[in-house]
């Protein structure tokens, strides 16, 4: 299974799956859903935490939860 925690800087993939009672809500609401795209844009030292663009949103998210959202690379 592939997540977004495997992703590298600069990749790009579409959000397949997850389980909705492990995400937080926020993530939710800023665009964090299947089907949307999602690209690495920075990655802090350790790579904890990342920062996500998401279809035009920029977030950023711990490794521990970008690991429950599976995508598929494009």
């Amino acid at each position: 299974m592939l997540t977004i925690a495997h992703l590298k800087r600069g990749q790009r993939a579409i959000i397949k799956t997850f389980e909705v009672e492990n995400v937080p809500l926020k993530l939710l609401e800023m665009g964090c859903l299947p089907g949307n795209e999602v690209s690495v844009v920075q990655q802090a030292p350790f790579r904890d935490p990342l920062y996500l663009n998401i279809n035009g949103s920029h977030l950023a998210i711990r490794k521990e939860t970008a690991a429950l959202i599976e995508i598929e690379l494009l």
